[in-house]
């Protein structure tokens, strides 16, 4: 079949104030083609996308479809000249069926023939392997089939240019295969399918082109088979990547928080943990696996004392921590930190400068009616030399520095407070990738002390590298704590969907 140009971007830029999100790119997008585009967070991608789907407008250069010069005001404008774009939060409502999701919004839809609705999205399903029921409700429909929907209503509207925004976010890896074989659909049936993604592994899977992106301009467009991770790290970066992560072994190992039976009810009077039991021994790291909203942050927040728990018991060194807040289980002596998932909302306050977020940790500690910041501040020069964080003094409001020197900032502080246990929860999300590596050495270095820890992640292979232990939770419940240096990917991703294959180990 031969490729033609459907989309031709010439010298696209778009700021928002004083910040360039993208700054003269051109690009091409072909039929019959995976494209994906790549880069750190901040990079310009969704941006770039965004203009592209009729959300934005660009402040200068020109969008070309099918040979048509288009300025889009609306969604619907890219709509019309064949662009769907499936957002990675979908834009579904839960109370209405497939069909009706498919038609909503649609103008002339006043009155439906419902038979021959079924029929055009089965012919639909079918020509693309997209499995949907069009009478039920996306209330009762699984992520996966969420994502189908959103794809099924993209297609039945006419598109052949379609984006797609981190589309494997929140699904098993047993449905991402099942996702690209209806991507590869699309792209034998002459579409063009652009994918917005940060997944190195998953990029060199389904890609036919790369293109790299860094601070808002384009970095190179690249054919699959002409590079590697290691290389597409390296221009996603801006200089070479060491893309290994060490898997530290340690002696004598001791558990230090038992978990039994822990159940949490959330304020919709849903269930969200359920009966959960594990330990955490010093000197290693365990992990937690999980689709999106599988009980993690509720996890991790329950043992730190932020979150109320409805059963259950929460153990440290032969003592209870169960019901008690951050303030009364560090009186109690207990050496714990968490790194929580919102750096700036739950971590660090973000008008303040380093020093005060490092003396907000440790003011209760000190003694008399007035505070001394001198502790405060050698700290907070440690942690900056330590961590080689960027910023102009220690005395920088932390919200203006990058989202990897932030979480620099958070990790040192809780590090500074020698722990023997570290909850953390996605450390690496939104880092580029040399922020990210440096995050796992840090958590490696706590482990050599003998320092036990609870890591959160989002990305497979790096759970199973990293980590010792992988504890996998799917609606709330444990469905496996297994090894991570004997589990599979595909075995995690039964788990992952509820199945328990008899592989925990204790």
């Amino acid at each position: 079949m031969e490729k033609k140009t459907l989309v031709d971007i010439q010298n696209i830029s778009k700021t928002f104030g004083t910040v360039v999100a993208n700054k003269n790119i051109s690009l091409k997008f072909y039929s019959g083609e995976i494209h994906s585009i790549l880069g750190e967070n901040g990079a310009g991608k969704s941006t770039l996308m965004n203009m592209l789907s009729g959300i934005y407008s660009p402040d200068s250069g020109s969008i070309f479809v099918k040979d048509k010069k288009v300025r889009f005001n609306l969604p619907k404008d890219s709509i019309k000249m064949g662009i769907g774009m499936i957002h990675q939060h979908f834009k579904l409502v839960d109370i209405l069926t497939a069909k009706e999701n498919i038609i909503a919004g649609q103008e002339g839809k006043f009155f439906i023939n419902s038979k021959k609705l079924s029929k055009e999205i089965k012919e639909i399903s079918e020509k693309y392997g997209l499995e949907i029921s069009p009478d039920k409700k996306v209330y009762n429909m699984s992520v996966a089939e969420k994502q189908r929907l959103e794809i099924l209503k993209v297609l039945y509207r006419g598109a052949d240019i379609l984006i797609l925004d981190e589309p494997t976010a929140v699904l098993t890896p047993q449905e991402t295969k099942r996702l690209f074989k209806i991507i590869k659909r699309m792209k034998e049936a002459g579409c063009a399918v652009i994918i917005i993604t940060h997944k190195l592994n998953e990029v060199m899977e389904i890609s036919d082109k790369i293109t790299v992106l860094r601070k808002g301009e384009f970095i190179r467009t690249v054919n699959k088979e002409d590079v590697g991770p290691k290389k597409l790290a390296d221009l996603m970066v801006g200089r070479s990547v060491d893309l290994s992560i060490e898997r530290i072994e340690t002696k004598n190992k001791k558990s230090i928080l038992n978990v039994t039976n822990l159940s949490v009810i959330n304020s919709e009077n849903t269930k969200v943990l359920d009966k959960v039991s594990f330990d955490i021994r010093s000197g290693e790291i365990l992990g937690v696996a999980g689709v999106a909203g599988s009980g993690q942050k509720e996890l991790c927040e329950a043992i730190a004392g932020l979150y109320p728990v409805s059963g259950g018991n929460i153990v440290y060194k032969d003592q209870s921590i169960l019901g008690k807040n951050p303030r009364e289980i560090i009186k109690m002596g207990i050496s714990m930190s968490f790194v929580p998932e919102d750096r700036l909302g739950m971590g660090l306050v973000a008008s303040m400068d380093i020093v005060d977020n490092v003396l907000l940790k440790e003011y209760q500690s000190q003694r008399g009616a007035f505070l001394s910041r001198k502790p405060a501040r050698e700290k907070a020069n440690r942690i900056v030399e330590k961590l080689n964080i960027a910023t102009p003094d220690i005395n920088h409001p932390v919200r203006k520095l990058s989202g990897g020197n932030i979480q620099k900032v958070l990790l040192g502080r809780e590090i500074e407070t020698n722990p023997s246990l570290i909850i953390t929860a996605y450390p690496a999300r939104g880092l580029d990738i040399g922020a990210a590596y440096t995050v796992y050495d840090l958590l490696n270095e706590q482990k050599k002390k003998g320092v036990g820890i609870l890591f959160i992640g989002e990305d497979l292979d790096v759970l199973m590298e990293l980590c010792d232990r992988i504890l996998v939770l799917c609606g709330g419940k444990i469905t496996g704590i297994v090894d991570a240096q004997t589990v599979t990917k595909e075995e995690l991703g039964f788990m992952m969907a509820g199945e328990t294959l008899g592989l925990k180990v204790e």
